[in-house]
């Protein structure tokens, strides 16, 4: 990151904060979190690592080099948590959204102008900001803790992107429009609900009960698809698409998901099937790398 003369005084504290073994140590947890969910495989429609989904301008190695660009960005949402922890917390986002443009700059640029990761910078910077306010506020770090943050800080905006002065110029915009689909905004205002209602609960149990990391987040994947009304599976298949998707999903999972012998097969199935109607989970897939970051902190504060 380049610092022109008159940031000096804050360089300082730039490279003071990526000292902090705790911040260091999130850091690694968001990219090993954005790892997990690219490498499970097989998933539906998505880049893994046998083939690139319904994807036909990105594989891999772009969700490889985009995860590397993110990481190095976390420490300076953390540090803006920090910084603004006296703040009210409706009062963050807007001083986010530079830090959260100067990232996806950094990701377009890694992957020559691939957009692998806009969804992931939008929940991993809000929960890198939340925890730094949570520190500095001498709060305890837990899933609820950092998921009741972002709630606060993303208070009214669904209102205020998608109700108000609505052009329709996003996708987003225009699905909000369409279907009232809030996508990662409303999922943001919600405090992450369907990772804390769904996903969260069933990874966590099947690790508590021995099931291996992969099935775990496989399982957790599919249950988000068949509850998230993803604006990725909308904006390419219409609701037409979703309500195939979503009821796809729940088959898979009513008939025993990955406790299915057959498992695999049936997901590699699916996932044809997905290329076929060119329908990506995207949404589920950032939900999912949520998922697994929240795990790695304790539930709430005993």
């Amino acid at each position: 990151m380049m610092l022109k003369s008159s940031d000096s005084g804050n360089a300082v504290v730039r490279l003071e904060i990526n000292k902090l073994p705790w911040v260091k140590h999130c850091a690694q947890l968001a990219y090993s979190a954005m790892l997990n969910e690219v490498n499970l495989t097989p998933k539906p429609g998505l880049v893994d690592m046998r083939n690139s989904g319904a994807h036909k301008d990105m594989d891999l190695t772009d969700f490889y080099r985009s995860a590397d660009a993110i990481r190095t960005w976390i420490p300076y949402f953390i540090e803006y948590g920090m910084d603004t922890h006296m703040q009210a917390s409706s009062d963050i986002l807007n001083g986010l959204r530079p830090l959260g443009i100067a990232c996806e700059a950094s990701m377009f640029k890694a992957t020559l102008g691939v957009n692998t990761h806009k969804g992931t910078i939008f929940s991993l910077g809000l929960l890198a900001t939340a925890m730094g306010r949570l520190v500095s506020n001498h709060q305890a770090i837990t899933q609820q803790s950092l998921c009741q943050e972002v709630a606060l800080m993303s208070s009214g905006l669904v209102a205020r992107e998608l109700q108000q002065n609505n052009q329709a110029a996003t996708a987003g915009q225009r699905l909000y429009l369409q279907h009232g689909i809030t996508g990662a905004r409303g999922e943001a205002e919600s405090g992450f609900l369907s990772v804390q209602r769904l996903s969260l609960p069933v990874y966590q149990r099947l690790i508590t009960e021995g099931i291996d990391q992969q099935r775990a987040l496989l399982q957790a994947l599919l249950t988000l698809m068949a509850a998230n009304r993803d604006t990725n599976v909308a904006s390419r298949g219409g609701q037409d698409g979703l309500t195939w998707l979503q009821q796809t999903s729940q088959q898979f999972l009513d008939t025993g998901g990955v406790m299915q012998a057959d498992y695999i097969t049936q997901l590699k199935h699916f996932d044809q099937q997905c290329i076929e109607r060119n329908l990506s989970p995207g949404g589920s897939a950032d939900l999912l790398i949520v998922t697994w970051f929240l795990a790695q902190f304790p539930e709430s504060h005993h």
